[in-house]
């Protein structure tokens, strides 16, 4: 990924250099395990953790590995050199190269969770602040983007929350599914290595054993751990939509902080654009990328191929480095959101009472009026709000029909905001304390 939409933190999880650092703890805790089995003398597994503090030269494993084609067996040629050839004889005994190789990534992959789980929590922090404080801010609901009733912008917000504390669950299963490691040997066998080096190797590398590989780990536990990034995108593509919206000029109920000095076009300076929650819909495009791939890559031929391969070394931390980006970008734009409501009051009374079309609807009918001719009576005065700009209570109280099944007054209280807010604390209870955890 771009250095544009990376972070430090998560770059440097696949970087070459924490790469063959893993690389070389799985094979250092394997000749411990060697060694206390017997295989291997005890002096040699000692040798190679005497290399612990060594730099790996990646420059000198690139130059073996443009001769050898082989980017483990360069590792090794380069680990001989720098621990000497007599010892290193004895490393990666009875292993094979997707031994270390799966067990790395996945290593990586459990880092990479931890830092998303991280950002997932700081999202739903900055979510659950901007939820309380807006828990009585009246917006209007929207559904196929037309006016519908009132609800809360706390609501709103507390509707994301919701959101990313299922996928906050949905990575810690993710991360469970892929805290698994292999060292099995060339079909996963164990014919040249015991199950015990395997077992040392994991509890290390903080990992499980995988109960049973092949050559490789299998990949349907990749292509769930990249859905599951595919479906966090999708949500934060779902508040970067709605933020989006609100800052259109036409509504103008919320919009992005505009930092001073920030320019929003070269050609028109009066602008301000919703530049943080378009990119973070392109970002979620990007991470949703890698879901199909890694779907294709469970099945491979045999007991391993490597056509899963190249997909892993571009979408892992592609996708990965992407989403960290994104996640602490998002936090920061609820952070800071700049909201106004009186202009989401303004908006929901644009249409002069109309949001209480339902109300007056099944008023009618506990008055005795059958659902059909109540909808009919109803429609026929929402309409002129619609079609002339008319004031919907007025025609309403106008309107013979109406008022011979309902008094003034009654339609009066049909008006009442506060009837469409009357659950907000229950809903609340149950977003942040009943699932709190």
């Amino acid at each position: 990924m771009i250095p544009r939409y990376a972070r430090p933190e998560m770059t440097a999880i696949w970087s070459p250099e924490t790469k063959f650092r893993i690389w070389y703890e799985i094979e250092a805790h394997a000749c411990d395990a060697q060694a206390e089995l017997g295989v291997i003398p005890k002096d040699s597994a000692e040798a190679v953790w005497a290399a612990k503090d060594a730099e790996f030269d990646i420059a000198r494993i690139d130059e073996i590995e443009a001769v050898t084609k082989h980017d483990v067996i360069a590792f090794l040629t380069h680990l001989a050199e720098i621990i000497g050839s007599e010892q290193a004889r004895f490393v990666h005994q009875g292993m094979t190269s997707s031994d270390v190789l799966d067990t790395t990534l996945n290593v990586q992959l459990v880092r990479a969770a931890d830092l998303l789980i991280t950002d997932v929590e700081r999202v739903m922090e900055a979510l659950k602040r901007r939820a309380h404080e807006h828990k009585d801010t009246v917006r209007i609901g929207r559904s196929h983007g037309i006016h519908a009733e009132p609800t809360t912008l706390g609501l709103t917000f507390a509707r994301f929350y919701a959101e990313m504390d299922r996928n906050r669950n949905r990575l810690e299963k993710a991360r469970w599914e892929i805290a698994t490691g292999a060292i099995s040997g060339a079909v996963g066998t164990f014919a040249n290595i015991d199950p015990a080096v395997e077992e040392h190797v994991c509890k290390q590398m903080g990992l499980r054993p995988e109960p049973i590989s092949t050559q490789v780990i299998p990949r349907d536990r990749h292509a769930m751990f990249f859905a599951t990034l595919g479906v966090i995108a999708s949500s934060i593509e779902n508040i970067a939509i709605e933020i989006r919206h609100m800052q259109r000029t036409e509504v103008l109920e919320a919009e992005e902080f505009f930092s001073p000095g920030q320019k929003g076009s070269s050609a028109m300076p009066h602008k301000r654009n919703p530049v943080l929650t378009e990119n973070l819909t392109g970002l979620a495009r990007l991470v949703r990328m890698a879901v199909i791939p890694a779907m294709e890559n469970v099945a491979l031929w045999h007991e391993r191929d490597i056509s899963h391969s190249s997909v892993e070394r571009g979408i892992a931390p592609d996708a990965t480095i992407t989403l960290d980006f994104a996640l602490n970008r998002l936090a920061g734009v609820i952070d800071k959101l700049v909201v106004y409501p009186e202009t989401m009051l303004a908006n929901m009374n644009k249409f002069r009472g109309l949001v209480m079309s339902q109300r007056v609807l099944l008023a009618l009918t506990q008055a005795g009026v059958s659902r059909e001719d109540a909808y009919r009576l109803v429609q026929r005065n929402a309409m002129k709000v619609w079609e002339q700009g008319k004031d919907f209570k007025e025609e309403l109280l106008a309107d013979p029909e109406v008022t011979a099944a309902l008094s003034p007054a009654e339609i009066e209280e049909k008006f009442d905001l506060g009837y469409h807010t009357k659950h907000v604390d229950t809903i609340f209870r149950r977003v942040f304390e009943d699932t709190a955890g």
